[in-house]
C-alpha cells in the first residue's frame, strides 16, 4: 500500500486528479481510494495498491509531480501517524536565510560567501571544507555583527512557530540540528520553541571572529546520527519526521520515517518522501491530517 497526500490548487484539482489516476493505473497500480481528508478539506489522499508488475514508488512520485507541478506532497508506505520526533535543519528551512551569508554581508563579502554556500547546498562541494573556507573569510569581523545580523536579517519562516508549537502540544520531541552556528541556532531554537539545539561553534577572541570553527563539525553524518539516536530513545515504532533543504540534509531525510524537503535543492527534494513547494511550514500539519482546531498558532 502507498498513501499519497497532496495540497494543490483546488480549481485544477479535478482534471489533474483524473489524469494522475489514469497514469498511475496505466503503470500497474490500483487506486483503491481517493478523497479529501476529514480533518482538512484542502488535503487530497490517494490510497494505492501495488500490482505484481507495478513500478517503484518513484514512478508514482513522478506522475504526481507532473500532474501537480506546484503542490505540497507526502508519500508513505503505511498509515501516517503524528510524529513523536521532529528533527529539522535551520537555515532556509526554519529561518528565511543562510546565516553565514547574512553575516558575510556585514563583512562586505556576501557575494563571495553566497557562491560557496550555494555549491555546498547543491552537494557540489565537501561540506566541512566549504564551511571552514567561508568561516576563514570572516576572520576579524566584530562579534557585535552577530547580534546585529540576528536582529536585522534573520527571521522565522512563515508557519515555523505554529508547526513547532503544535507538534510539541501533541507530544512530539523537537530538535533543531544545523551546520550553522550556536550564535544563531541557540536564539532561533529558543524563539521557535525547540527542545534541543545542535550546531557548530564560531571561534572568538578579543571581541572578534578568529576565522575558525570550534569543536566538531555538525555535518550530514551528525544530523543522521542525532535523528537515529533520538528515535531509538523514543522506542520502536515511533514516527520520526525530518525537514531540510540542502544536500547536507539528505542522510537525515532518508533516515527519518518520513522526510520532507522544504523549498529544497534538487538533490534534497529527490531524496525526500515529499516536499513543500506551495504553502508555508503549516502545510506539514495539514499533510499529517492535524485538524486546524488543534493547531497552537504562534505569532509568525
Amino acid at each position: 500500500m502507498l498513501i499519497a497526500r497532496l495540497i494543490a490548487e483546488q480549481e485544477t484539482l479535478g482534471d489533474n486528479l483524473s489524469l494522475a489516476m489514469e497514469m498511475i493505473e496505466a503503470r500497474g497500480w490500483e487506486v483503491a481510494g481517493a478523497g479529501m481528508l476529514e480533518t482538512s478539506d484542502i488535503v487530497l489522499e490517494l490510497e494505492l495498491i501495488e500490482g505484481t508488475d507495478a513500478p517503484q514508488v518513484a514512478d508514482v512520485r513522478r506522475i504526481l509531480d507532473q500532474c501537480f507541478p506546484v503542490c505540497d506532497l507526502l508519500l508513505s508506505r503505511s498509515a501516517m501517524a503524528i510524529p513523536r520526533l521532529f528533527v529539522s535543519d535551520m537555515d532556509s528551512t526554519m529561518i528565511d536565510a543562510e546565516c553565514i551569508d547574512e553575516l558575510a554581508d556585514f563583512a562586505g563579502i556576501k557575494p563571495q560567501i553566497v557562491a560557496i554556500t550555494e555549491r555546498a547546498m547543491r552537494g557540489e562541494l565537501d561540506f566541512e571544507a566549504a564551511l571552514r573556507e567561508r568561516v576563514a573569510l570572516l576572520k576579524g569581523l566584530p562579534e557585535d555583527a552577530i547580534r546585529q545580523c540576528l536582529d536585522e536579517s534573520i527571521h522565522p519562516m512563515p508557519g515555523a512557530r505554529t508547526l513547532v508549537a503544535t507538534l510539541k502540544a501533541l507530544g512530539c520531541h523537537t530538535v533543531l540540528v544545523t551546520g550553522g552556528f550556536h550564535a544563531f541556532a541557540d536564539p532561533v531554537g529558543l524563539q521557535l520553541g525547540f527542545d534541543r539545539v545542535l550546531a557548530n561553534g564560531l571561534g572568538l577572541h578579543d571581541g572578534a571572529l578568529t576565522g575558525e570553527v570550534v569543536g566538531g563539525i555538525v555535518d550530514s553524518a551528525v544530523k543522521r546520527k542525532v535523528l537515529l539516536e533520538e528515535a531509538a530513545r523514543l522506542g520502536e515504532g515511533a514516527t520520526s519526521l525530518a525537514t531540510g533543504d540542502g544536500a547536507n540534509d539528505i542522510p537525515m531525510l532518508e533516515a527519518a520515517t518520513l522526510g520532507l524537503a522544504y523549498r529544497a535543492k534538487p538533490k534534497a527534494r529527490a531524496a525526500a518522501d515529499g516536499w513543500i513547494e506551495r504553502g508555508d511550514l503549516t502545510a506539514i500539519l495539514d499533510l499529517f491530517g492535524i485538524a486546524r482546531a488543534e493547531w497552537v498558532v504562534g505569532t509568525e
